[in-house]
């Protein structure tokens, strides 16, 4: 899909018509591996944002626009989305919300799998659920994709207790989209043109973008999977922590 509409549309909320003013990131995947850009300033005055807003084309992107709170600072290293290679693969990581609790328990963790460039809390608790999948597939390599994300749905819900916790996370192949408090999905299917096929799409945002289309709030607590712009899994964590599956589509 081109990112032009949706794109254009979202570069505007780093500090124009939303107070996001400290930086921002787009991360594509291409040819199997993810293109990062960003800078830590404000993304509405950004030429090379406005530029890949034209020219981004991918199944697969992850937009960012921050607002620094922890810490107050606005540098490259504290610019999401982070990047990182875990069990083989590229993973990349943006986050809405506050849980600066999460840099004592990551450093605390003996099984830590990456250590972050910059400061934020954020990346942090991406090295955090990075290592918890990490372990998980040690303990059964022979498990499929599928087997970790009850595990990122704990564990989610476990940082999200310490604050306000709603990310996007990819591997390339799934966009795994957790709503702690403030999140909304729009999902299309496809439908036969006369051009041809027109693939399913999903757009995940912390507030719906302008223009047509249902936009849905996210159950609390709710982990989302997509693969090709299609819902392929569905976990919700109460308060108490526990898991309810309510769905699973074979992907």
């Amino acid at each position: 899909m081109t990112a032009k509409g949706a794109l254009g549309d979202f570069r505007l909320r780093g500090g124009l018509v939303a107070d996001n003013p400290d930086g921002w990131g787009l991360a594509w995947w291409e040819s199997g591996v993810f293109r990062l850009a960003k800078e830590p300033l404000p993304a509405h005055e950004s030429v090379p944002f406005a530029r890949l807003c034209e020219t981004t084309l991918s199944n697969l992107i992850v937009a960012h626009v921050r607002k620094a709170r922890f810490p107050p600072v606005n540098t490259m290293d504290n610019t999401h989305p982070f990047k990182r290679v875990c069990c083989g693969k590229e993973w990349v990581f943006a986050h809405n919300g506050l849980v600066p609790d999460i840099v004592e328990m990551e450093r605390a963790n003996n099984g830590s799998v990456c250590q972050p460039a910059g400061e934020t809390d954020s990346e942090y608790a991406f090295c955090h659920l990075l290592s918890h999948i990490s372990q998980n597939i040690l303990a059964s390599p022979a498990a499929n994709a599928n087997f970790s994300f009850p595990i990122v749905a704990m564990i989610s819900e476990l940082i999200a207790s310490h604050g306000k916790f709603n990310f996007l996370m990819s591997d390339g192949e799934h966009l795994i989209a957790y709503g702690h408090d403030r999140l909304h999905y729009l999902e299309q299917r496809g439908s036969d043109t006369q051009g041809g096929t027109c693939a399913d799409s999903a757009m995940i945002a912390t507030e719906p973008l302008p223009g047509d289309g249902n936009w849905i709030a996210f159950e609390p607590g709710e982990l989302r999977i997509y693969r090709l712009g299609r819902i392929v899994g569905r976990i919700l964590t109460r308060p108490s922590g526990q898991i309810v599956e309510l769905e699973r589509l074979p992907v």
